[in-house]
């Protein structure tokens, strides 16, 4: 008896249930397309990248993998000309645990007693080449964020036990403490006032695989902050950060130049100084042009840089190009002039010295 009841409710059904079917192909029909577009161009941008697993089957790799410390891996990558990117720091100490070779139809990247430090990203791509100029192939290239989990090691070792992170206004800045356990909860500190840095999800994001991110940076956030991790056991501790707020114009080096007299005897000491203020992480070169140079003039040129804090929490680069001449001659008078380059441009400036 009970069971008469749903056999006569399921005949009822069948009308509603074909019309069912079809609200449910056409609704989920445009994410469905979607989502296998994206599985698609996913698989497309991962197809030269595979991991060579037992018995030697192969897997093609998801976008992140999770691995234990202490394993080795092996990834390959079809082609004849491939070029891979991966850690830094593997470069940096010519770490012999990696090792990269060229086959005839894929390249073989193998890293072995993986670390929590290797954990980064690990991507390859194909390389086209005619002559000597060679360019990227972007539709032959393949990529995956790879993590080493240690429960010993939650946050990704770093060289050094302090970092400065420049607060640029105009740019996103990231405190770099990424985890080696994706499911990790992680928190930002200040060290004076002892707080909790609040991450709102908007303004400051946390990102496994880059580390907080300040998408508006201010003033206000400058200081000294570290991170903490917790996973399963005992929260563990970052190195600290030193927030450093920048607040310099863009453009090419604004440079001055300041000569120790403008009127010089024979076999005086004559110095000239050509000075930057320009961004804390932005490299200045400096060439000069002086009166002597054809002649091949022996000068000293001395280049050097320190960053200072101009007030309220700013704090600049300060770039300086020396040249001196130690026993000043009638060759040397003339014109002294100071090119000062940067990557957004380059800007020149010149004094004059004469003979008394």
């Amino acid at each position: 008896v009970i069971g008469q009841p749903s056999k006569s409710k399921r005949p009822k059904e069948p009308g509603e249930n074909k019309i069912k079917p079809i609200n449910k192909k056409v609704k989920p029909k445009t994410p469905k397309t979607k989502e296998r577009e994206s599985v698609d161009s996913s698989l497309k941008s991962q197809s030269i990248l595979t991991q060579v697993m037992d018995k030697g089957h192969f897997q093609k790799l998801a976008a992140t993998l999770t691995l234990a410390a202490g394993q080795n891996i092996e990834l390959r990558c079809k082609g004849n000309n491939v070029t891979w990117n991966y850690p830094s720091y593997l470069d940096t100490f010519k770490d012999t645990r990696l090792s990269i070779k060229q086959l005839d139809r894929y390249s073989q990247l193998i890293l072995a007693n993986a670390t929590a430090a290797d954990t980064g990203e690990y991507s390859c791509w194909l390389q086209l080449c005619s002559g000597n100029k060679c360019r990227k192939d972007e539709t032959k290239t393949g990529s995956t964020y790879i993590f080493f989990t240690d429960k010993e090691e939650l946050f990704v070792p770093s060289p050094s036990y302090f970092e400065i992170v420049y607060l640029n206004p105009d740019k996103p800045a990231v405190i770099p403490c990424r985890v080696t356990t994706p499911s990790a909860k992680v928190t930002l500190h200040r060290e004076f006032p002892a707080e909790e840095i609040e991450t709102d999800g908007t303004d400051i994001i946390y990102d496994a695989k880059k580390g907080f991110v300040f998408q508006h940076p201010t003033s206000d956030h400058k200081g000294i902050v570290y991170c903490k991790a917790e996973s399963q056991g005992a929260p563990q501790i970052s190195i600290k950060y030193h927030l450093l707020y920048v607040e310099v114009p863009k453009g090419p080096p604004s440079d001055t130049i300041v000569v120790s007299s403008g009127r010089a005897g024979l076999s005086d000491r004559v110095h000239v100084v050509c000075t930057v203020l320009g961004e804390p992480d932005m490299d200045v070169n400096f060439r000069w042009q002086y009166p002597g140079q054809e002649s091949r003039r022996p000068v000293i040129i001395q280049n050097f840089w320190r960053l200072i804090n101009r007030g309220i929490g700013h704090t600049t680069r300060i770039s300086k190009s020396i040249l001196l001449v130690e026993d000043f001659e009638d060759i040397d008078a003339g014109n002294y002039v100071c090119i000062a380059q940067n990557l957004q441009g380059e800007t020149t400036v010149a004094t004059k010295v004469e003979l008394k």
